[in-house]
């Protein structure tokens, strides 16, 4: 049997990373545990810009971030038979970027960090609407973003991190919970408490739009 021609082996590669984009990510990580190395390059393609979104607004260092992700990346390369289809694979990936990050951000100790009162309604099962504050959809403009992402800084990690979850990589309460290992109501708590600081600190800026 003839040996197929470099435009036949560039089709036929061109028809599996069509349909490799068709899947879902589990399907993705499970066709990678079975040796389809383009299978991985499709959830890095997938997953690059969310998780650089991610990291760079958790610890607002675009060079730690890039890095972060890299770490990530090659976790998942490394480890592609520690994921188990019990959990989605986005919690599984996003879990390990955060506590890539959470690490980063324990090494650098470069300033003390905001911390708010303890209001004592921790896992009060209630929500602040995000009407007024959805801070990806708000604005487009440079200036809201770099005033955005200041303040997000000025939150205490725990806050930081669900806020940044919730209203910008737009994940579910319950895939959040599960990221964090936290409670549902806790999240939901951190998050009401994250948004009330945003309001209170762009108070002026939003006023304004």
């Amino acid at each position: 049997m003839p040996e197929p021609s470099k435009k036949e082996l560039y089709l036929q590669e061109k028809r599996h990373r069509q349909e490799l984009a068709q899947l879902s990510d589990e399907e993705l990580i499970f066709r990678f545990q079975d040796g389809d190395v383009y299978a991985f390059e499709e959830i890095v393609n997938r997953y690059k810009d969310p998780l650089m979104n991610f990291v760079f607004r958790f610890l607002g260092d675009m060079s730690e971030a890039e890095d972060i992700v890299q770490e990530t990346f090659l976790r998942v390369f490394r480890n592609k038979r520690a994921y188990r289809k019990i959990a989605k694979f986005s919690t599984w990936i996003y879990t390990i970027a955060g506590n890539l990050a959470k690490t980063e951000l324990r090494k650098r100790k470069k300033r003390n960090l905001h911390s708010i009162t303890e209001l004592g309604y921790e896992d009060k099962d209630y929500e602040i609407s995000d009407d007024t504050l959805n801070p990806e959809k708000k604005t487009s403009s440079r200036m809201f973003d770099e005033i955005l992402q200041r303040e997000i800084q000025q939150l205490s990690p725990k806050f930081r991190e669900v806020i940044i979850l919730r209203d910008i990589q737009e994940l579910s309460y319950e895939e959040i919970s599960k990221i964090l290992k936290v409670p549902l109501g806790t999240v939901k708590s951190r998050v009401n408490r994250a948004r009330l600081r945003l309001q209170e600190r762009l108070k002026e800026y939003l006023d304004r739009k």
